[in-house]
C-alpha cells in the first residue's frame, strides 16, 4: 500500500511539473487555449498512464496497462467531465463536436476492431503511435492558422525571458523524472495488492491504477472549470482519451515483447463501455453545444453504476445479475428519454 501512495504523489506532483513546464512553453509560442488544451495539457497529464502502461507491459503486466487506458478513459468522461459541469456548465466548442469527438470515437471503434482477436500486435501499436502523431501535427497545425494567434505569438515571444524557457524545460525534464520512478513504485504496488487480494490484474488497471493515474486529469480539468477555462476543461479530456488509445497503448503494444493480450473480459465488456461512453458524448454535446448540470450528473451516476458491476463481477456477487437488468430496464431507456428530451427542446429554442 506504500507503494501505491509514494507512486500517486509522485505521479500527481510530475505530472504537475510537466504540465505547467510545456504550458508556458506552449504559450509562449502562440498556441490557442483549446489546442493547449487537446495536446499540451492532455498528454502531460496523460503522461502517468504512459508511465505506467509502458512499465507494466515491459514487465509483463500487459492486462494492467490495458486496464489503465480503458479505465482511465472511462473515468475521464463519466467522472471528471460529470464533476466538472457539475461545477460550472461546460459550453463545447464546435471543433470538439465536429472533428475530436469523432476521432475519439473513430480511435475507440478502432481498439474494439484490432483487439477483437485476442492481441494487439506490434505492428499494430506501431500504427496506432504513427495516428497520434498525425492527429498532434493536425492540430498544431489548425492552431496556427488562426489570424489572431499570428499577433500574439510575436507578443508572447518578446515578453518571455530566456529565464523563464529554461525553467519550464527544467519543470519538463524533472516532471518526467518523477513520473518514471512514479510509475514504478505504483505498478508494483498494485500487483501486491491484486495477488494479495486474488483479483485480476484487469480489474486492478480499471479502477484503483486509472483513477490514481487520472488525478491530473481530474485536477486540471476541475480547476479549469473553476476558472472558466472551458475549452481547457474539455478539451483536456478529450485530448486525453485520444492519447491514451493511440499513443499510450499504442506504445505499450510496440514495445511489448508480444504486444499486448486482451481478455475475453476487456473484449466482450470494457471496452464496449469505453466506446459507447465516447458515442454517448456526441449526442450530448449537440444539445446546444453545452454540457449542462443534469447530464454532468448523469455522467458520474453512470461512472458509479460501472464500478459497482465491475467490482460486483470480480467478486462473483449473487446481486450481479439484479443490478445488471435494473441498468438496462429501466436507467439506461430513462436516461435516452431525457437526452431526447433536451435535444427536441434545443430544436424549439433554435426555430
Amino acid at each position: 500500500m506504500l507503494d501505491i501512495c509514494v507512486g500517486l504523489i509522485l505521479l500527481v506532483a510530475g505530472a504537475e511539473l510537466l504540465v505547467r513546464g510545456a504550458s508556458r512553453i506552449a504559450v509562449a509560442a502562440g498556441v490557442p487555449p483549446l489546442i493547449i488544451g487537446l495536446t499540451v495539457v492532455a498528454y502531460g497529464t496523460s503522461a502517468p498512464e504512459l508511465a505506467v502502461s509502458t512499465v507494466a507491459t515491459l514487465n509483463g503486466q500487459s492486462a494492467m496497462a490495458l486496464g489503465n487506458v480503458i479505465g482511465s478513459n472511462i473515468f475521464n468522461l463519466l467522472c471528471i467531465l460529470g464533476l466538472s459541469a457539475l461545477i460550472v456548465p461546460l459550453s463545447v466548442s464546435a471543433q470538439l463536436v465536429r472533428m475530436d469527438v469523432p476521432i475519439m470515437i473513430a480511435a475507440s471503434l478502432t481498439l474494439m476492431f484490432i483487439s477483437w482477436d485476442g492481441s494487439i500486435g506490434r505492428i499494430e501499436g506501431g500504427l496506432l503511435v504513427a495516428s497520434a502523431i498525425a492527429y498532434t501535427i493536425l492540430l498544431v497545425r489548425m492552431g496556427r492558422r488562426d489570424p489572431t494567434i499570428q499577433a500574439q505569438r510575436a507578443q508572447k515571444r518578446a515578453k518571455t525571458a530566456p529565464s523563464r524557457l529554461v525553467a519550464s524545460v527544467a519543470f519538463v525534464l524533472l516532471g518526467l523524472v518523477l513520473l518514471i520512478y512514479g510509475s514504478r513504485r505504483l505498478v508494483s504496488g498494485a500487483v501486491v495488492i491484486a495477488r494479495d487480494l486474488g483479483v485480476s490484474e484487469l480489474v486492478i488497471g480499471l479502477t484503483v491504477i486509472a483513477v490514481g493515474t487520472s488525478l491530473p486529469e481530474l485536477a486540471t480539468s476541475t480547476i479549469a472549470a473553476i476558472r472558466r477555462e472551458r475549452d481547457i476543461a474539455v478539451g483536456n479530456l478529450i485530448g486525453s482519451n485520444i492519447f491514451n488509445i493511440l499513443a499510450i497503448l499504442g506504445a505499450a503494444a510496440a514495445l511489448g515483447p508480444q504486444g499486448v493480450e486482451v481478455s475475453s473480459a476487456a473484449r466482450t465488456f470494457d471496452i464496449p463501455v469505453m466506446v459507447a461512453v465516447a458515442i454517448a458524448c456526441l449526442p450530448i454535446f449537440f444539445t446546444g453545444c453545452r454540457i449542462s448540470r443534469w447530464e454532468g450528473l448523469l455522467f458520474f451516476f453512470y461512472y458509479i453504476a460501472y464500478v459497482v458491476y465491475v467490482l460486483l463481477n470480480a467478486a462473483g456477487h449473487d446481486a450481479l445479475d439484479e443490478f445488471g437488468m435494473v441498468m438496462m430496464l429501466f436507467v439506461i431507456p430513462l436516461t435516452i428519454l431525457g437526452i431526447v428530451v433536451s435535444w427536441l427542446r434545443e430544436r424549439e429554442r433554435d426555430e
